[in-house]
């Protein structure tokens, strides 16, 4: 069996084994039965009745579905569908004798097992699910938490079988994609009383000491100014009191901000870090947005009156600005796809970075050119920040020619101004890079070679004729001295 892939091996030891009369190849499940009943009032009755002669009966077909009392009241001491004598006592279906309905009622994960099928047929009291199911399911996109990647998954794909093989619906498989997403980490903060029980302390009341590299030292509660203990980093829960109020972000910040920081802290599929100042560096970044796009307002509204064209042959500099917002708008759009919104946001501060650096003049091509832009930078950025986006898109007087934001088509990459005249090539010589040079993007070989030779840097290394000459067509020229 030397040499074998994995697979190929294990089925060639089978075939062995099988024709030896040793065994046989099978496959082992490590499922087990799982008990679906709880003991508590909220949840799906389970249809059985109790009988002393008949056993446990299933309710009949015509009085389902059983639904629960709604004059039921939790007192804390047990199951309190046990003490409602009216939905408790019933005559055995089966035999007219009293009997007891079950009181157990079903889990949570039975429910989450096929809501989303439910979803899709509203306001239908005489089937689980009809026809509109097989309409708008199996789901494109499943998003859910990554604590409930392996079981639930389980629970819905199993649940669909049952469905599918009793007729109800047409697929196999209830989503088409699924993403996991991770958990929101923070710091941990404790105080230990002497017989050794902690007690968990908010982020917020807790005021940090940190050394030269940011790191922090030591902490302080700060209602009393006394030592807390710094427990680590930790998933968000109330156990360990570290989750962060999402009302007192958004008053402080915006809601903006928050989604921001969220979105560009991690991928969705990796666990998320709170930093605090990673928020009021997201809030920073709305700021600038503010701030160029209302200093733009005079440029915009003239540029929105103009007709398309106005701006004829560019300038080398906007050229290039529109070039790199079409190129990164490429980008962003390949990321959203992905669901890698880390990287869209990423995309937005580049071209916010972009738009900053241009220096345009006040000619007509420039305003079409900022006008194009900005528009295209408002548009990638409104699914993250959509309330800021919205109110800039309205005074910029966007939403005069294409409507609210939400509205505006999404922007188009421009094939023509991805289109380069001229590229930049590295020169390296025995492999160190010593130079670069600006070329036409169709130059030959000769002119490149040429073009590298002549370069003064490049010359300040070079020893009568270069022994060799590489050329990588668009990326770089190794000359070999």
């Amino acid at each position: 069996f030397d040499g074998m892939r994995y697979q190929e091996a294990v089925d060639a030891v089978a075939a062995v084994l099988a024709e030896k009369g040793l065994g046989e190849k099978k496959i082992t499940y490590r499922l087990r039965d799982w008990g679906i009943s709880r003991q508590r009032y909220w949840g799906t009755p389970i249809p059985i009745i109790h009988c002393e002669s008949c056993g446990d009966v299933p309710v009949p077909e015509a009085d389902l579905p059983v639904i629960l009392p709604d004059d039921c009241v939790p007192d804390g001491s047990g199951n309190p569908l046990n003490k409602h004598a009216q939905f408790l006592h019933v005559d055995c279906p089966r035999c007219g004798k009293p009997a007891r309905r079950e009181t157990d009622t079903m889990d949570t994960f039975i429910d989450s097992s096929w809501y989303y099928m439910r979803y899709c047929s509203p306001g239908n009291d005489a089937a689980m699910v009809d026809e509109r199911t097989d309409y708008w399911m199996p789901m494109d996109q499943y998003i859910g938490g990554i604590e409930h990647a392996v079981l639930h998954l389980l629970y819905a794909r199993f649940w669909t079988k049952v469905m599918r093989d009793f007729g109800l619906v047409k697929f196999d498989e209830p989503f088409a994609n699924l993403l996991t997403q991770g958990m929101v980490l923070n710091e941990t903060y404790y105080r230990e009383d002497p017989a050794g029980k902690k007690t968990w302390l908010n982020p917020e009341d807790v005021e940090l000491t940190l050394d030269e590299r940011g790191r922090p030292v030591s902490a302080i509660l700060k209602t009393d100014g006394q030592p807390v203990a710094i427990g680590g980093t930790e998933k968000m829960s109330k156990s360990k009191n570290n989750g962060i109020d999402p009302k007192a972000q958004i008053d402080q910040y915006g809601a903006d901000t928050a989604r921001l920081f969220t979105m560009f802290a991690s991928p969705p599929e990796q666990t998320l870090e709170w930093s605090g100042s990673g928020v009021e560096g997201a809030n920073r970044f709305l700021r600038r947005v503010w701030a160029y796009a209302v200093a733009q307002e005079s440029r915009v509204q003239t540029g929105l009156a103009q007709p398309a064209g106005a701006a004829g042959a560019l300038p080398v500099a906007l050229q290039t600005l529109r070039r790199e917002i079409h190129r990164i708008l490429q980008q962003a759009e390949h990321d959203l796809k992905r669901i890698q919104y880390n990287t869209v946001v990423s995309a937005c501060m580049k071209m916010l970075n972009t738009l900053e650096a241009a220096k345009p003049d006040d000619s007509a091509a420039a305003t079409a050119v900022i006008t194009e832009t900005l528009s295209i930078f408002l548009r990638v950025l409104n699914p993250v920040a959509p309330h800021i986006t919205h109110v800039l898109w309205q005074e910029l007087g966007y939403a005069g020619v294409h409507g609210d934001i939400l509205d505006a088509p999404w922007p188009q990459v421009d094939p023509a101004a991805l289109e380069q005249a001229e590229i930049e090539l590295m020169i390296q010589v025995n492999g160190k890079l010593r130079g670069s040079i600006t070329i036409a993007k169709d130059a030959d070989r000769a002119s490149i070679e040429a073009a590298a030779l002549a370069n003064e840097n490049v010359q300040k290394y070079l020893e009568g004729a270069p022994k060799k000459i590489i050329v990588v067509p668009g990326k770089l020229v190794n000359i070999v001295a």
